[in-house]
C-alpha cells in the first residue's frame, strides 16, 4: 500500500552569473554564477474534494498576485506517450486575457511523466500547489499580511509585475519539479537531500525549462537553483534536441533514460567557488533595461565571422574567470574586513571588465555600456567597494558589486548611489534611478523548507 500523501515546501535561489557571459553558451569554456538568498518556493499538498467525488485535477497559484491560478486535467497518453496536461480554465480574473503558464505547465508535463515512468500503475492523485516568490524578485512595492511575513502581497496582476532579473523562471521551473516529485514519491525512489536525488532533479528541470524557453540558454540559471554557487561548464545542446516533443510515442521511456542516464556532460564544480569572509555581493537594480536574445544573437554572429579575434578575448576572459573564481577561494580562509588582501581581486576585475569592453565594442553590442561603465566606475571609487560587473549578458539590467560586508559600507553605498546620476548618452538612452536590490551570495541551492513559513499564505482556501 501506498504511502499517504503530506504537504510538502521546496525552494530555489535566485542567480546571477558573475563571469562567463556569452561563453558559458560554449561547452569549452565555463561561467562563475553565484546563488543569491532571494528564493522561490513550492507548496504542494493534497487537493480538498468532496467525499467519494474522485477527480483528476491539479490548481497551481500564485497568490502574491491577482488572478494568477491555472487549473490542469492530465491523463496518460498511448504508445508510451506520457503524461498530458490540458489547461482546464485561465484563471479567474485572468480569463479575458486567456492566459497560459509555459514553465508551469511544462515543469508539470514533464514531472508527472516521469513520476508515471516509476509509478505506471499507481493513480497520480489530485493536488494543490502554491507559489510563493520572495520581494527581490519583483521592484514593484508589496504589503505584509502580518508583521513578521516573509512574502509579501503584489496587489498586481503577474502581466503587471515588474521583475529585477534575478533568474524566476530557473528557480521556478526547479522548486516546482522538486517540490511535486518530493510529494509523489517516497523517498526510495526520490530523496531530494542525496546526491542522485540532486541529480535527478538537475536533469529534469534542465530538459523542462529548455523545452519552455524554446530550447536556448546554457542552463546555468537551473545548475544554481540545484547546486547553488559554482563553476558551470553546460551540457551538450543534442543532449535535449534528440527528445521526443511531449504526449508522442516513446517520450516517456526516453525522458526517463535521458534523466537518469550518464550520457550527461555538465560539469558542475561548487568546491571551485567560495566567498571570503568578510566580503560580499551587492546587486543594483538599474531603471532601464536589455534585451537579452537579440544580444545574444549579434554576439554569436560576430564571433562566427571574426573568428581569431573572439577566440583572443574568449580564452583571455576565461581564464580572468578562473582566476576570480580562485582568488575567491584563495581567500576564503582569510578574514577581510579589515579591506586588505583586495588589490589582487580589484586587478583581475578591471582587466576582465576591459576584455568585456572590447568584445563589446567589437560586436556592436552594449554588453558594459558607457553608461554602466561610469557607474561601475564610480562605485569602484567609494570606500568599501572593491569592484563590480554588468552581469550575465550585460546591458542596462543591473550591476553586481564586490564589497566589504559591513553595515557602514552598505549604509554608504545606498546614500552615495541615491544621489547618482547618469550622464546623457549619445543613444539616447539613460538610465535612471539606482538601487540596491535586498539581496546577497547564496552557496546553498535546493532545500526543503518547514510549513510554518507559509502560516500566512494557506495552500487551500
Amino acid at each position: 500500500m501506498s504511502e499517504p500523501l503530506t504537504r510538502t515546501a521546496v525552494s530555489c535561489p535566485a542567480k546571477v552569473l558573475v563571469a562567463g557571459g556569452y561563453l558559458v553558451l560554449d561547452r569549452a569554456y565555463t561561467g562563475l554564477v553565484f546563488g543569491l538568498d532571494a528564493r522561490i518556493h513550492t507548496v504542494v499538498e493534497p487537493l480538498k474534494t468532496t467525499a467519494g467525488v474522485s477527480i483528476s485535477e491539479i490548481v497551481v497559484t500564485s497568490p502574491q498576485f491577482h488572478g494568477a491560478i491555472w487549473e490542469y486535467g492530465y491523463r496518460s497518453q498511448e504508445g508510451d506517450g506520457g503524461i498530458a496536461v490540458t489547461q482546464l480554465s485561465v484563471g479567474h480574473e485572468q480569463s479575458i486575457s486567456a492566459s497560459k503558464n509555459p514553465f508551469i505547465e511544462t515543469a508539470l508535463t514533464f514531472a508527472l511523466t516521469y513520476i508515471w515512468t516509476l509509478q505506471p500503475n499507481q493513480r497520480i492523485a489530485s493536488c494543490s500547489i502554491r507559489i510563493l516568490a520572495d520581494q527581490a524578485y519583483y521592484s514593484n512595492p508589496g504589503t505584509r499580511r502580518a508583521a513578521d511575513s516573509r512574502f509579501l502581497d503584489f496587489n498586481v496582476s503577474l502581466k503587471h509585475a515588474h521583475k529585477t532579473g534575478l533568474g524566476s523562471s530557473a528557480a521556478l521551473v526547479t522548486s516546482f519539479t522538486a517540490a511535486v516529485l518530493s510529494f509523489y514519491l517516497p523517498k526510495s525512489l526520490f530523496d531530494l537531500q542525496s546526491d542522485k536525488g540532486q541529480t535527478i532533479l538537475h536533469n529534469l528541470s534542465q530538459a523542462s525549462h529548455s523545452h519552455a524557453q524554446g530550447k536556448v540558454g546554457s542552463g546555468f540559471d537551473i545548475a544554481s537553483a540545484v547546486f547553488g554557487s559554482c563553476l558551470y561548464k553546460r551540457f551538450s545542446p543534442s543532449l535535449l534536441n534528440a527528445l521526443p516533443p511531449p504526449s508522442s510515442p516513446g517520450f516517456a521511456d526516453q525522458l526517463r533514460s535521458l534523466i537518469e542516464g550518464d550520457a550527461w556532460d555538465t560539469e558542475i564544480r561548487k568546491a571551485a567557488i567560495k566567498m571570503p569572509q568578510g566580503l560580499r555581493l551587492v546587486m543594483c537594480d538599474v531603471d532601464c533595461g536589455s534585451e537579452t536574445p537579440s544580444m545574444v544573437k549579434k554576439v554569436l554572429a560576430w564571433r562566427q565571422e571574426n573568428k581569431e579575434e573572439a577566440e583572443r578575448i574568449w580564452n583571455e576572459l576565461q581564464r580572468g574567470n578562473e582566476a576570480l573564481a580562485a582568488e575567491l577561494t584563495r581567500l576564503a580562509g582569510a578574514d577581510l574586513t579589515a579591506g586588505e588582501g583586495n588589490d589582487k581581486l580589484r586587478a583581475i576585475i578591471q582587466k576582465n571588465r576591459g576584455l568585456i569592453r572590447q568584445m563589446g565594442e567589437a560586436s556592436g553590442v552594449p554588453i558594459e555600456p558607457p553608461q554602466q561603465t561610469q557607474l561601475l566606475d564610480y562605485c569602484s571609487t567609494l570606500d568599501g567597494v572593491i569592484g563590480g560587473v554588468v552581469p550575465g549578458a550585460g546591458g542596462y539590467d543591473a550591476v553586481v558589486l564586490l564589497v566589504q560586508d559591513k553595515e557602514e559600507v552598505i549604509a554608504s553605498l545606498r546614500k552615495s548611489l541615491a544621489s547618482y546620476r547618469a550622464e546623457d548618452s549619445e543613444e539616447g538612452l539613460k538610465i535612471g534611478k539606482v538601487g540596491i536590490i535586498g539581496v546577497r551570495e547564496e552557496m546553498v541551492g535546493v532545500r526543503k523548507e518547514e510549513l510554518s513559513l507559509y502560516k500566512e499564505w494557506p495552500t487551500t482556501s
